[in-house]
């Protein structure tokens, strides 16, 4: 069975730049060469409604991407914009190498140590300039666990589980 064509949250528009419509944005995967290689978007307003735009333009500027949409033209209507989440359709995608994954595909995981303690789910994941940290809540506690080889054992998207070798103190209070 094929997997359906869904759309999925790629970025978050920020602000505006300038007064001729250019949007800042925040981006998932601090990969521009994903929104660079496509042609449409897709927004997604606080209040859940879809407009789709074709891209006119996407570079970066000042460590944010800044994004231009056909028909956006001015500042008035790109305030509108600010706060919508930008889509794309998975299909837009790119494949996965072997141990690369898209941060919906992790987001709600479930996150067990190698002796068999539930920590919580993956809740949010932020980039730092070495790995990815997800942040996993479980109860009343947060853990953040850095997305490299020495604590990442396993990742089985089918079972929705994340095996992890947990640091020296690294699920200490």
């Amino acid at each position: 069975m094929p997997v359906p064509d869904t759309l999925i949250t790629v970025g978050k528009i920020i602000g505006t730049h300038g007064i001729k419509g250019l949007l800042k944005l925040h981006s998932y995967s601090g990969n521009l060469e994903t929104l660079q290689s496509v042609k449409k978007v897709t927004l997604k307003s606080a209040q859940g409604t879809f407009q789709e735009f074709e891209l006119k333009s996407i570079a970066p500027h000042g460590g944010k991407p800044m994004i231009g949409l056909k028909g956006l033209d001015d500042i008035n209507q790109a305030l509108t914009l600010v706060g919508s989440e930008v889509c794309l359709l998975r299909s837009q995608l790119p494949e996965t190498d072997e141990d690369e994954y898209y941060w919906c595909d992790l987001m709600g995981l479930s996150v067990v140590t190698i002796d068999g303690v539930e920590l919580g789910t993956i809740t949010d994941i932020f980039e730092t300039g070495s790995s990815d940290i997800y942040v996993v809540r479980g109860g009343e506690r947060e853990y953040l666990i850095p997305a490299i080889a020495d604590v990442i054992s396993n990742v089985d998207l089918k079972s929705r589980r994340i095996l992890v070798t947990p640091l020296e103190g690294m699920l200490d209070l």
